[in-house]
């Protein structure tokens, strides 16, 4: 997966989302992305980011950590899991960290349990 660059700033206007509108759903890649992507959702701290991640609609840095009760150091793991998935989008330019989500996975996300 391409993650596209951001803005310089934090709290700027999150990349694009993919090159394409969103992944095209394939009866063999189906079942193996929904699998991928529930596991990234499978624990309420990822939930959470995600939620705080679609509420600021910016891409946000070093403030996740003031949403959660957790440490810095374990939420930047729970980032880490949702960025391989593909659910959020983000970069590292020295100390700074720029997160948003990846809308369009989330739409694909949506349309596979959609075909359940």
């Amino acid at each position: 997966m391409r993650i596209s660059a951001h803005q310089d700033a934090v709290g700027a206007d999150c990349p694009p989302d993919h090159d394409s509108d969103e992944p095209t759903i394939t009866a063999g890649a189906a079942a193996g992305d929904l699998a991928k992507l529930a596991k990234a959702l499978g624990h309420p701290a990822r939930v959470h980011i995600l939620k705080v991640l679609l509420a600021k609609d910016i891409c946000i840095a070093g403030e996740l950590s003031d949403e959660l009760p957790l440490a810095a150091s374990t939420v930047s793991q729970h980032l880490k899991i949702l960025k391989e998935a593909g659910l959020i989008k983000g970069e590292v330019d020295g100390p700074r960290r720029c997160y948003c989500v990846d809308r369009s996975m989330l739409t694909y996300l949506k349309n596979l349990v959609r075909e359940l």
